[in-house]
Parts: structure tokens; sequence; C-alpha cells
């Protein structure tokens, strides 16, 4: 597989996602790459973008949830999508970020690999997921986008945790009590 270039991650604040122009024909969506796939989600639900930063392991948190970072006296636990989609893990480098979201009103970070860019696509452009779909899951997909000669999965954030591994997680709490 060839190496994919790609950019660094550059700090982006809520005041810079906040300068997109809103248009009812199109979403403003976040892109950026996990291993060789191109992501979005949509820019309501980013709030701002971040360097790695180290982070603190939590004992018998879920296999996808990697820890927890401090980020201005907030605790944000961190997840990690490759492992949460079953994608092929790749060592961090310089590239590497996290998305701070809102999902499900809680703050939560989502690290990728790179960042690409801020994009405007027009609804039209955004196709349901095929029904068929293999990989992610086709729970957690919004739609897939069409833009410029590749296609770019559009990610439904507030799924990424369902109800059944919810109340799994406070089972297990209740039963250590």
């Amino acid at each position: 597989m060839a190496d994919l270039e790609r950019e660094p991650i550059e700090p982006i604040e809520r005041e810079d996602l906040e300068d997109v122009e809103i248009d009812e024909g199109t979403t403003n969506l976040v892109t950026f790459r996990l291993g060789s796939g191109e992501y979005a989600i949509d820019i309501m639900q980013a709030k701002e973008i971040i360097k790695m930063e180290k982070i603190t392991l939590i004992p018998n948190a879920p296999y996808f949830v990697e820890g927890v970072i401090n980020l201005r006296g907030n605790i944000i636990p961190i997840i990690d999508l490759k492992k949460r989609f079953n994608l092929e893990e790749s060592e961090g480098d310089k590239n590497t970020g996290i998305i701070i979201a809102k999902i499900e009103d809680v703050d939560m970070g989502i690290m990728i690999d790179s960042i690409s860019k801020v994009v405007s696509m027009p609804n039209s452009d955004i196709q349901p997921p095929p029904s068929m779909l293999q990989g992610i899951g086709q729970r957690y997909i919004k739609g897939v986008g069409k833009m410029e000669d590749k296609l770019l999965v559009v990610l439904d954030l507030d799924k990424l945790f369902t109800n059944e591994e919810d109340d799994s997680a406070e089972e297990e709490e209740t039963s250590e009590d």
C-alpha cells in the first residue's frame, strides 16, 4: 500500500469552525483520514481540533476508549475510531490529532490520522449508506458523499454508542458496587 501524504494537524478553534457559511441545501463537514479512508462528521458536532496529547489510560474501559485527556480543566474521553470500526491499526505520527466533538451532549475526543479540510457538500451528493455495507457497519453512517474523485463516509456520531452498549456499561458499574 502506498504511503499517503498527510497534512500536519493544525489546531482549529470553535470560532474558525463557526465562520463556515450555512446553506439549507448543503451540509458542512469536517473531513479527516483514518487509515486509507476519508471520513467526515457534521461541523455542528465539532468543537475544535487539537494535536495529539498524552492520554491517561482508564482501567476496564471499553476496547475502543483509549483513555482521557485534560483539556483546559475538562476531562475528555478519547475514542479510537480505528478500534471501534475494526480498521487496521497504525502508529501515530506528527499528523495524528483529536477532534473534540459533542456526542449525546458529552464532549468526547475522536482520534484521527490527519485532518483533511472543511467542506460544504450539496445534500444531493450525499447518498444513504448501501444496505449491504460491510466493515464499520451501516448504523454508524449517515451517508456516503461524492467529493471530487473520491468517496467520503459521513459518520453519525450520535450512533457510535448504541443503547445496548450503554446498558451493558451501566450493568458492569452496578455489579462492581
